[in-house]
């Protein structure tokens, strides 16, 4: 059993960890499938102890918000599809405090250990975005970079195409 959940931990966790409103979050569905329960049991043992889960911890996601993850990852079928999910309602997501607290309240035998692999999972992506943050800074900022040069790009195209404002031709050598 230990085995199964360090292959969940390996293979799967980071997968199930995205970063909406700035925060690293796991869907209510992912973390049901991990601990084993249903989504609606989940949602209920929120809803029962809403008063330890702040919007820091546990909030739903918007319309929009889910729309941008299926266009950002391919969830559309873990949101879907998954048998621990209702399609009736927005889902939850929890931050890696919101996991810690789910984890004291719920009576399972792996949660404990399922508990600890999330946790595990949410400090390796945590590092991991730490140590590269400089490389992700750059990234951005070439990609502003290479908007700008199309906004100019496209100047340039619209003044060629518009032969009246153009006053002197330009001719290589060879051509007429």
């Amino acid at each position: 059993m230990e085995n199964e959940l360090m292959v969940i931990e390996n293979k799967e966790i980071k997968n199930l960890i995205f970063t909406v409103r700035g925060k690293q979050v796991m869907l209510d569905s992912d973390v049901a499938m991990l601990y084993h329960y249903e989504t609606k049991k989940i949602n209920q043992t929120v809803k029962r102890n809403i008063q330890r889960f702040p919007e820091k911890f546990c909030f739903k996601l918007t319309e929009k918000e889910i729309e941008n993850m299926w266009s950002q990852f391919v969830t559309t079928s873990k949101l879907e599809d998954n048998k621990y999910r209702s399609k009736k309602y927005l889902p939850y997501v929890f931050t890696e405090q919101g996991i810690a607290m789910l984890s004291g309240l719920l009576k399972n035998e792996i949660a404990i250990q399922v508990s600890i692999n999330i946790m595990d999972a949410f400090v390796e992506m945590r590092k991991f975005l730490a140590s590269n943050a400089q490389v992700f800074e750059r990234l951005t900022n070439i990609e502003y970079k290479l908007l700008e040069h199309d906004k100019k790009f496209n100047e340039v195209f619209n003044q060629l195409e518009q032969e009246g404002n153009i006053k002197q031709k330009i001719f290589f050598v060879g051509e007429l």
